[in-house]
């Protein structure tokens, strides 16, 4: 994202630091209904979607600005996710409890964000593998990040000879984290991956 992109300042460090956090990173996705599987190879299915905004968090603060987008990152981001995770899992899933047969698509935002999910979820470590993989090969790209993850576990899905797109599971939950502190939400259903 080269809005994004400034010269180092002494009067600003934040805008190194986010420099450093931030990579550049492009993806899209063609969203359709009814596919004609004859022809299409639909790789997930979107069920419902939300977003919330956390009342009072300014977590991430962006403003479109001459010189670009700017942003302030505040270090309660991590304690805000950590501390309405449960809460957005309870309301987007219901009565589901058993949050490790689920598959996990989180904007890596850090490590530190992927770990407090872990440890607040109960999750298996191999869990947020994708996510993981993602922000290690090319950081924090923002928006397209979750794409990557998306097509990152349908690749390995299919290397490892799963069952599903969704590292062999059925249903599974997008999270993106953004300015506000706001979170989206997505629950997916995997398809089944074709042999032969």
């Amino acid at each position: 994202m080269t809005s994004s992109f400034h010269a180092p300042s002494d009067t600003h460090l934040d805008i190194l630091v986010g420099s450093a956090i931030f990579a550049d990173g492009a993806a899209e996705v063609i969203v359709g209904a009814d596919p004609d599987t004859s022809t299409e190879r639909p790789l997930f299915h979107l069920v419902p979607a939300s977003q919330t905004i956390i009342p009072e968090s300014n977590g991430i603060v962006g403003q479109t600005r001459e010189m670009g987008l700017t942003y302030y990152l505040s270090k309660s981001v991590l304690q805000v996710i950590a501390d309405n995770i449960v809460e957005w899992m309870t309301e987007t899933l219901g009565i589901i409890k058993h949050w490790n047969t689920l598959f996990y698509i989180v904007h890596p935002g850090g490590p530190t964000i992927l770990q407090g999910l872990e440890e607040k979820l109960g999750l298996e470590k191999q869990k947020l593998r994708a996510s993981r993989h993602v922000l290690s090969e090319y950081g924090n790209m923002w928006s397209p990040s979750v794409l990557f993850i998306l097509d990152e576990m349908r690749k390995t899905s299919m290397e490892e000879g799963k069952a599903t797109t969704g590292e062999g599971l059925d249903l599974g939950i997008l999270f993106g984290f953004g300015p506000g502190l706001s979170v989206d939400t997505v629950i997916r259903r995997s398809v089944v991956i074709p042999r032969g």
